[in-house]
């Protein structure tokens, strides 16, 4: 996701939205991803307020399991490349 890599959009890391901050973010797409670790299990309400909140911005919301993100990285990609594909809602 680096330099433009991923299908030629610009991602920040730690994005401060609102009280919250995204993993990471692409602005011009308003597309953030987040990648949780083990300790998500336990916060799966603290986290769908983060994404509700987050999508009552404008933003669209992406997670993925760092497991997932280590076992299956093409995936990943995929996926991000293909909501950034999308036309954000209004």
């Amino acid at each position: 996701m680096r330099n433009r890599a991923l299908a030629g959009c610009k991602f920040r890391r730690q994005l401060p939205i609102g009280p919250y901050f995204a993993d990471f973010a692409c602005v011009e797409a308003k597309l953030v991803v987040e990648l949780d670790g083990s300790q998500h299990a336990d916060a799966a309400a603290y986290d769908a307020t983060r994404t509700a909140y987050m999508e009552a911005q404008g933003w669209r919301v992406l997670r993925f399991w760092n497991n997932e993100v280590m076992q299956n990285l093409d995936g990943v990609l995929v996926a991000i490349a293909a909501a950034l594909n999308q036309e954000p809602s209004p």
